[in-house]
């Protein structure tokens, strides 16, 4: 099964471990275009059993799902170098999105966030569903408490 990080009505991260659990014999490939430390490890302990990056190479996601179809474990070469150059576990949050959480914290609302940071509204979207992903957060809530306990806010 191939599935993106991102989906429209939530993130397939958290469907890895229903799959599993109804359907042990599937093997899930992530193919996405999220290459953070963060986002890779929340999949394989998920339960995914590959991931791939949507800008590899044709040859290296068929090698994906053919190791992933015999069972084995996946790393497109791009997602293995953030592996190795992040061996101390950090999650990694760009100045954008620091900049957002911050106003976040603030009270801001997403037009009163686009002003703020002179950015569009589809753009501040993107950065929130990004900073939730790699947060694990659902909604405004958690993502201010689990930033908390992370020591980002």
């Amino acid at each position: 099964m191939l599935l993106d990080v991102s989906l429209p009505d939530g993130n397939s991260i958290q469907l890895c471990p229903t799959i599993k659990e109804k359907y042990p014999q599937v093997k899930i490939l992530m193919l996405t275009s999220y290459n953070e430390l963060y986002t890779i490890n929340r999949a394989i302990d998920a339960g995914a059993d590959g991931y791939a990056l949507k800008n590899c190479m044709s040859e290296e996601l068929l090698e994906g799902v053919r190791t992933v179809a015999s069972g084995k474990r996946f790393m497109c070469a791009e997602a293995n170098v953030t592996l190795a150059d992040n061996e101390d576990n950090t999650l990694e949050l760009t100045r954008r999105e620091i900049e957002l959480l911050q106003l976040i914290a603030e009270g801001l609302m997403l037009k009163e966030l686009a002003d703020k940071m002179c950015l569009g509204t589809e753009t501040i979207r993107s950065y929130r569903k990004n900073l939730n992903l790699k947060l694990g957060a659902h909604n405004t809530a958690e993502l201010l408490f689990n930033a908390k306990a992370m020591n980002l806010l």
